[in-house]
């Protein structure tokens, strides 16, 4: 077993976690907005503490995702933000690509940047304690797309990145996101999904990544947000999972699904489908963000000073996401 597969399997075996909490400051600002809290370095901290000081931390998540800003913090314990978290016993992991930006010659669409310098900033975030990376590729779903130029360069962009964050000794987290935006059926979401994905490890092998040193972050195959047939939860499971068998090779050691703009508890019910239905030999859990900490932010923008009640919204959050992790999430477990 290499030291990158102990890593990856630390941060997803036992039902834990990815708690997504890389959101960059103008996104943060966007969410603090909503709840009418300012968005400061100080609340953006305040709000992030509370979560990663949580009692759900030591058994539900197994990794957090930071962004550039909060790795460099000190919290309110006077403890770095890296050393809070592993604390709990959790791996720090850090967003390091620097956004999508508009792809040449298909302007509609995305291409992730952040390559550029990233080794010496790989360098640095290893020295600040982080141990995983993440790399988010965006894809839109209509009738021209993804073009094949949007899967090729950004699944060519995915495996450079990797093979940097695998020198360095850490594991890439590879997420390519096919958006949910859009009036597409799930079977052109699968389709699509498919191509992306298939394209992602023809890239990470030509490379020489070590898969079992990696952890994939896809979407789940749902039915565009737009669109007039929306799909069951059973077949939301039963097409994710042919997906994956289908696009993944078996050396990959987990999958950490996104949420992908789903609700709370459509991201918990969904994934608990997908974990009970699953047949692969791939670890199945999360990586939520929004799908983690909506609730308890909403709780926390009404008084801030309610840390540990706060803490307590998260912990069932993150319970609720782990028992679903296991498959064993039922919805009336929600209410107790």
């Amino acid at each position: 077993m290499s030291e990158l597969n102990k890593i990856a399997l630390k941060i997803l075996s036992n039902g834990k976690g990815i708690l997504a909490a890389d959101e960059s400051n103008g996104t943060m600002t966007k969410r603090l907005d909503a709840v009418n809290v300012e968005s400061t370095p100080k609340n953006r901290l305040a709000f992030r503490e509370t979560l990663f000081s949580s009692e759900s931390m030591k058994d539900c998540i197994g990794g957090v995702i930071l962004y550039e800003e909060t790795i460099n913090q000190i919290s309110n314990l006077g403890k770095s933000i890296p050393e809070l978290i592993s604390a709990c016993g959790a791996v720090t992991g850090i967003k390091v690509d620097t956004g999508a930006k508009n792809l040449a010659n298909s302007p509609e669409e995305k291409i992730t940047e952040g390559l550029d310098g990233l080794r010496e900033r790989l360098k640095k975030y290893y020295e600040l304690g982080a141990r995983f990376t993440k790399w988010r590729g965006v894809y839109s779903i209509s009738n021209n797309y993804p073009s094949k130029l949007a899967i090729h360069s950004n699944a060519h962009a995915l495996a450079r990145y990797a093979a940097l964050v695998q020198e360095c000794e850490m594991v890439p987290i590879v997420e390519p996101e096919v958006l949910m935006d859009g009036d597409h059926s799930a079977d052109e979401c699968l389709e699509k999904t498919s191509e992306v994905i298939k394209k992602c490890f023809e890239e990470l092998i030509m490379h020489k990544i070590d898969l079992s040193g990696i952890i994939l972050k896809p979407n789940m195959i749902l039915a565009g947000s737009n669109s007039k047939n929306k799909i069951s939860n059973e077949e939301v499971s039963d097409k994710t999972l042919e997906c994956l068998k289908n696009s993944v090779p078996t050396e990959v050691p987990g999958i950490a699904f996104l949420s992908g703009g789903q609700s709370e508890i459509e991201a918990t019910e969904n994934l608990n489908l997908i974990s009970k239905n699953n047949s692969t030999n791939f670890i199945m859990t999360y990586s939520y963000g929004r799908a983690l900490q909506q609730s308890a932010l909403k709780f926390w923008s009404k008084d801030t000073t309610k840390i540990t009640e706060t803490q307590d919204v998260f912990n069932h959050r993150a319970r609720m996401c782990t028992l679903a992790a296991q498959g064993k999430w039922t919805r009336d477990l929600e209410n107790k």
